[in-house]
């Protein structure tokens, strides 16, 4: 991302493609906890099938995704409000998260303080 506030070690695609990755393994683990086996009555030996089951299998993924999606919003909400408690204004949250200005103010409205109002500076006129 151009002109980035923080220093990148990858470039964005190898940090989709490190986020997806881990993503893909967490979500085997997870849903191994959380679901009981498909087509394995009475829950089996605790392990997730990962064969073609069917559309069980796949609906549980999706399912854990949308709590993955939320979850992931609701940690990017308080990122957002660390870094304006720590000075970052609207052009800093929007960059850091590839939306505009207006868009992370729409986001998070009144997230970051609005800079004390100064009157504008007296101009002196001459008589005339």
């Amino acid at each position: 991302m151009p002109g980035t506030p923080f220093p990148l070690r990858l470039t964005e695609e190898e940090i989709a493609a490190l986020l997806e990755g881990a993503l893909d393994d967490l979500l085997q683990r997870l849903a191994r906890r959380a679901f009981h086996p498909v087509g394995v009555p009475g829950g089996g030996d605790g392990q997730v099938c990962t064969g073609d089951t069917g559309p069980a299998e796949a609906l549980a993924r999706l399912h854990l995704l949308v709590h993955l999606q939320r979850a992931a919003d609701r940690l990017v909400d308080r990122a957002a409000r660390e870094a304006a408690e720590a000075g970052a204004g609207y052009p800093q949250l929007g960059q850091a998260c590839g939306i505009s200005r207006q868009g992370a103010r729409r986001r998070w409205p009144g997230l970051v303080a609005a800079p004390p109002h100064r009157p504008a500076p007296r101009t002196s006129r001459s008589p005339r």
